[in-house]
């Protein structure tokens, strides 16, 4: 009873304003994230839900769309405190005195704590440096493109580092519960060379099958925005798949194909065939409408 409700009351606003319109058309749509973000907020559910329950209740659907918002909340915070993360992360005093009362160094440490309290991981760097320097701008208001919010990291860790136990209590214990990142592709190194990984954590079918995921992302989002604007709809969806997963050439309709006649241009007969671009762009057109 609970995860529908949870659903459609949280998790599918969210992932439209994540930019997530393939997880906002239902449950069986969300990427793997997404659906371990959405057990954990069904959990937090069931646990008040249960926990406040003790009188009859008439609508429990009502009921359980009033309490989703604390519950997921609760739930949050019961998750950061279980590895060690602050619940409601604050920069103490001794914090801001050793960071000179600078208010953005003072606003980026408690982005800090907050982030290492997240299961989500920043790819193959340890902070989210290329969003924390857009909040640097918008928060100082020096758009100045030469700016490194990587200073300004180390510069609040080195104060950080100066109470170690408080550092490894609320800092480097739950960032080192954070899952390992790791590089789609292993960075090409001369031969010889022992910085490449020796190990990869992850096979290729889900290396692969996690790029293919960003990538009808893009493409999904690229085809709403052109049929949004009125395009025509079989031209949008053979042009963007042309580029997202074939060889990059743009096929006409009318005049001919224009993409390669390899033997094994798999996305190429794709496009040719009238009957399943036809199949494709009813099933864009019916996500699209859903969204």
């Amino acid at each position: 009873m609970v995860y529908p409700v949870v659903y459609t009351g949280l998790t599918q606003g969210m992932e439209r304003r994540r930019g997530h319109p393939a997880c906002a058309v239902s449950v069986r749509h969300l990427a793997d994230d997404c659906l371990d973000r959405f057990h954990d907020d069904v959990e937090a559910v069931v646990h008040d839900v249960v926990r406040r329950a003790t009188a009859p209740i008439d609508n429990l659907d009502a009921w359980i769309c009033g309490l989703i918002n604390s519950a997921t909340v609760n739930g949050h915070r019961r998750r950061r405190g279980e590895i060690g993360a602050l619940q409601r992360p604050r920069a103490p005093k001794w914090l801001v005195d050793g960071l000179g009362g600078d208010r953005w160094l003072v606003h980026l440490a408690v982005q800090m704590l907050n982030w290492v309290g997240n299961p989500v991981t920043a790819g193959t760097n340890v902070w989210p440096v290329d969003s924390w320097t857009a909040l640097r701008c918008r928060f100082t208001g020096d758009w100045d493109g030469s700016v490194d919010v990587r200073h300004d990291i180390e510069a609040v860790l080195r104060v950080m580092r100066a109470k170690r136990e408080w550092y490894e209590r609320y800092v480097e214990g739950p960032l080192g519960h954070k899952h390992v990142p790791v590089p789609r592709y292993a960075p090409e190194c001369p031969a010889g060379d022992q910085d490449t990984p020796a190990l990869s954590l992850i096979d290729v079918g889900e290396r692969d099958d996690l790029y293919m995921r960003e990538l009808a992302h893009l493409a999904m989002t690229a085809m709403r925005t052109r049929l949004r604007a009125g395009e025509d709809p079989a031209t949008v969806v053979a042009e963007v798949i042309a580029v997202a997963f074939g060889d990059g050439a743009v096929p006409t309709l009318d005049g001919g194909p224009r993409l390669s006649d390899t033997a094994g241009d798999h996305v190429g007969r794709i496009l040719r065939d009238r009957g399943r671009i036809r199949d494709i762009v009813a099933a864009v057109l019916a996500v699209v409408e859903d969204l």
